[in-house]
């Protein structure tokens, strides 16, 4: 029987798996890790569910509409667009067409000029009518360039972009490529926020379980730790054993990914973040919304998770995210801190006495940066190597989707050259 080797059990590799399997082939996937689903995981403490860092699922994404149950997930959802706070004012920009009970609001709200929200509308249009392969060929340049020649002010892309892409791309300076933008706004538009009722690894195990239904093997706590190809086969370093297939599909993080296969065009530029969790006794007035700092950044934003999902914390309390972009050096103290001056500035007529820093994720590889022509040098799934081949994000963009559609494209090739 033909037997593939996949080395890591995040989604890419856990979506190639099933695939592999289900064209029954012997497929034996390698994770370092004690449980599957590379960066999307979550901690239970205490009654709460903390992902690691502030994750969402775009239902829109394609990838994600083929690979998931979403009624096994159960979805719980975020309202369309955000809390626009700053010190002592906080108001609500939402998208009429999907909220209409935010229509007033939206219309009133000081922070956006008409113009741009009349820009925002048209831009939608016209984005939901554009195929994602359109969107991904052609020229490329930054969001902030992207936005400037579209009309949009400068106070619409500090204010409202700025934060709210800051926190889809990590990169509050709108140098991220405007194809990102593009993508993710139509998935903005055309679908819904959300995250599972179970945690963000819910995603992980249910893509696990189908990979071990579909027959695949899926090994927890071994390392791949070399690769060596030998003709039409491919020997394999396990944890001091020589194992030998007859392909390998190489889906860890991108860094061990060039690392093993000496891929050069395997980005490993990162983007950064920090994300705070926090308990405290009463809900905000955000509704199930994101809260977007619009005066700087520090936070980010912050989330009332619990208010979105209530299974992700005890009956009794609530519980909140606060995201910083990058890499701070203040302490994880020192930016609870932070956090709470920032609430008590957005809430000036209520106190936090009780709010409680729970735990701290420092994220230091949240995505590969994606700058203005990133596309044109990512690494596709075959390599020089034969019998090597690559899955994850990194051949795609940096997102859940983009990681899925590159573990379909993997096996696809793999089934294809066997």
């Amino acid at each position: 029987m033909t037997t593939v080797i996949v080395a890591g059990a995040g989604l890419a590799g856990l979506v190639a798996a099933r695939h592999l399997a289900e064209l029954g082939l012997n497929v034996q996937v390698i994770e370092r890790e004690d449980e599957a689903g590379g960066r999307v995981r979550t901690r239970k403490q205490d009654g709460f569910l903390l992902d690691r860092g502030f994750q969402v699922l775009f239902t829109s994404y394609p990838a994600a509409k083929r690979e998931l149950d979403y009624d096994e997930l159960k979805l719980r959802y975020f309202a369309p667009g955000a809390v626009l706070a700053r010190p002592g004012s906080r108001s609500v920009l939402s998208d009429p067409l999907r909220d209409p009970r935010a229509l007033f609001e939206s219309a009133t709200n000081r922070e956006v000029s008409v113009g741009d929200k009349v820009r925002t509308l048209r831009l939608r249009q016209e984005l939901a009518r554009k195929p994602n392969r359109e969107i991904f060929d052609g020229n490329d340049e930054s969001i902030e360039e992207y936005l400037r020649k579209r009309g949009f002010s400068e106070k619409f892309r500090n204010r409202f972009v700025g934060p709210f892409y800051g926190g889809i791309t990590l990169d509050g300076s709108l140098s991220t490529s405007k194809k990102v933008f593009e993508f993710t706004f139509k998935m903005l538009s055309t679908g819904r926020t959300a995250i599972p009722a179970a945690g963000m690894d819910a995603i992980s195990k249910q893509l696990a379980e189908a990979a071990r239904e579909a027959g695949a093997t899926v090994h927890l706590g071994e390392d791949v730790s070399a690769i060596e190809p030998d003709g039409d086969e491919v020997n394999v370093e396990v944890g001091g054993e020589t194992l030998t297939a007859d392909a390998l599909i190489v889906a860890t993080d991108p860094k061990s990914a060039r690392e093993l296969t000496g891929v050069d065009s395997i980005p490993t530029e990162a983007r950064s973040c920090v994300t705070q969790y926090f308990a405290h006794d009463a809900p905000l007035d955000a509704g199930n919304r994101i809260l977007l700092n619009v005066a700087d950044d520090a936070p980010n934003e912050i989330v009332p998770l619990s208010a979105v999902a209530p299974e992700y914390a005890p009956d009794d309390r609530e519980l909140l995210s606060a995201t910083f972009v990058g890499m701070p050096e203040a302490s994880d103290d020192e930016l609870a801190e932070e956090v709470e001056k920032t609430l008590q500035e957005w809430y000036p007529e209520r106190t936090f006495p009780n709010l409680e820093l729970l735990h701290t994720d420092r994220i230091e590889f949240a995505q590969f940066a994606q700058p203005p022509g990133v596309f044109d040098s990512l690494p596709g799934n075959r390599t020089a190597q034969k019998s090597v081949y690559l899955a994850g994000d990194f051949t795609e963009a940096s997102s859940l989707n983009a990681a899925m559609e590159s573990g379909r494209k993997a096996a696809r090739a793999v089934y294809e050259d066997l």
